[in-house]
């Protein structure tokens, strides 16, 4: 089992940026691709932008292309997603998810391509 626990979130301003982090115990992420979606109220799960096991392989979802940031430390089990130039219609709960993957480069991007989920954070962007 893998346990994540995100940790970061909160208000800020548009324009500004926040830096959110997935501690994951358990097992080591050193096989794991890891994901972050969002969710609004209202809305569906979406995702956001993942990175493969490897760190060779990023993606991230069109709206955030150029703004957001996905990293990883394999040596300390945790995840982090850089967020910049924040606009409001980037408020929302922010989660991290896992899954084992065979490949070094996959990247799963649906939601039910995981495993493992954190219990998410909020994140607030005024306007």
């Amino acid at each position: 089992q893998v346990q994540l626990v995100e940790s970061g979130g909160g208000l800020v301003q548009a324009g500004g940026s926040l830096r959110l982090s997935c501690a994951a115990s358990g097992r080591s992420l050193s096989r794991y691709a890891m994901g972050w979606f969002r969710q609004a109220p209202g809305k569906e799960r979406e995702f956001v932008g993942a990175i493969s096991w490897s760190g060779l392989s990023t993606y991230y979802t069109d709206s955030v292309k150029g703004r957001f940031t996905i990293s990883r430390d394999n040596a300390h089990n945790t995840v982090c997603l850089q967020m910049n130039s924040l606009k409001p219609e980037d408020t929302a709960v922010y989660y991290c998810a896992a899954v084992q993957t065979r490949l070094p480069i996959t990247i799963p991007k649906a939601p039910d391509g995981y495993d493992y989920w954190g219990q998410g954070t909020q994140v607030s962007v005024s306007s």
